[in-house]
């Protein structure tokens, strides 16, 4: 197993790059190629694993199992957003940045891979940017314990106006921070 897999209980906005080597703050520059178009096309693990990666460790809740056993299909959005809310508010108030302001999901896709059960362990919720436009960016994700992946993901975020009630244009800064989380 590589060091990211040793320990499932990484610290919350850690990044992770290719080599399994974690730290804090901007990673160290790895190349890679970006992620297929599907959210589980082939070859997309291969590139992926070249992304840094922001990791947010979600405990699993009693609440989130339905009565299958498992946690319910709805509820993995709910471990998107905590990671989501994790990396673009609360790690960047703790590194005295500001916080995104105004963003909005336009898409979510998801393929459910296999059932995740109540647990004692957290699960991490694996998050990169996969592409950035002026205006929006797309997020990856993984939900996974070491090598087993139970959730793949994807999320188009606009960058959204809130006193304007439209779209507008990511800012250098955000740009800045969107790019510690890309491949290349």
């Amino acid at each position: 197993m590589s060091g990211m897999d040793d320990n499932p209980r990484l610290r919350t906005g850690e990044h992770v790059n290719a080599s399994g080597v974690s730290g804090q703050g901007a990673p160290d520059g790895v190349s890679g190629q970006r992620v297929s178009d599907g959210v589980s096309g082939q070859g997309a693990a291969d590139d992926v694993s070249r992304a840094h990666r922001h990791v947010f460790p979600r405990a699993v809740r009693f609440a989130d199992v339905d009565s299958l056993g498992h946690v319910n299909n709805v509820r993995f959005f709910d471990y998107l957003e905590d990671a989501r809310l994790e990396m673009f508010h609360i790690d960047l108030h703790r590194e005295g940045g500001t916080p995104f302001r105004g963003l909005v999901v336009a898409r979510h896709e998801i393929d459910y891979r296999r059932p995740l059960t109540f647990r004692a362990d957290p699960v991490r919720v694996e998050s990169w940017v996969t592409e950035i436009r002026p205006v929006r960016f797309t997020l990856d994700y993984e939900i996974r314990d070491g090598e087993e992946i139970f959730v793949r993901a994807r999320s188009v975020m606009v960058a959204y106006d809130v006193e304007r009630a439209g779209p507008r244009r990511l800012n250098p800064y955000e740009l800045s921070y969107l790019r510690r989380f890309t491949a290349g």
